[in-house]
């Protein structure tokens, strides 16, 4: 009969603007980084960076990093820029979710962890706004 593999816990942090994703894995402490790729170590062009297509390479690099340390599922905690810029997370965070899952990992739970300001510092603009 074969042995049941044991389930050994990471967690991902996905960063996601729109201009680049960081994708860290780390183990459950979160205090030791296994695997870390940005949008910038997969393609060359800036403009780039922050694509859905850039971000899924760099979830199948980091969750290979990751699979080879023996670390076979994740929790993964999405990060948008937050504070007083967009709360949204950019157009890679879905892609490298995804591409996690496909790359073999199993995934926990999925949690968002974007800063919220508690009324921190004024936005850029002036009284009357940006005027476009």
């Amino acid at each position: 009969m074969p042995e049941k593999e044991k389930i050994r816990w990471g967690i991902a942090h996905i960063y996601s603007s729109y201009n680049n994703t960081i994708i860290t894995i780390t183990d459950i402490t979160g205090a030791e980084i296994i695997a870390r790729v940005s949008g910038g170590m997969i393609v060359k062009a800036a403009r780039d960076e922050g694509n859905p297509y850039t971000a899924m390479q760099g979830a199948l690099r980091a969750a290979s990093m990751a699979m080879e340390k023996g670390i076979n599922a994740v929790h993964i905690k999405v990060r948008a820029p937050g504070g007083n810029k967009p709360r949204i997370p950019g157009p890679g965070a879905q892609a490298a979710i995804r591409a996690l899952a496909r790359a073999g990992l199993r995934i926990g739970r999925i949690e968002d962890v974007t800063p919220i300001p508690h009324d921190g510092t004024r936005l850029p603009g002036g009284r009357r706004g940006r005027r476009v």
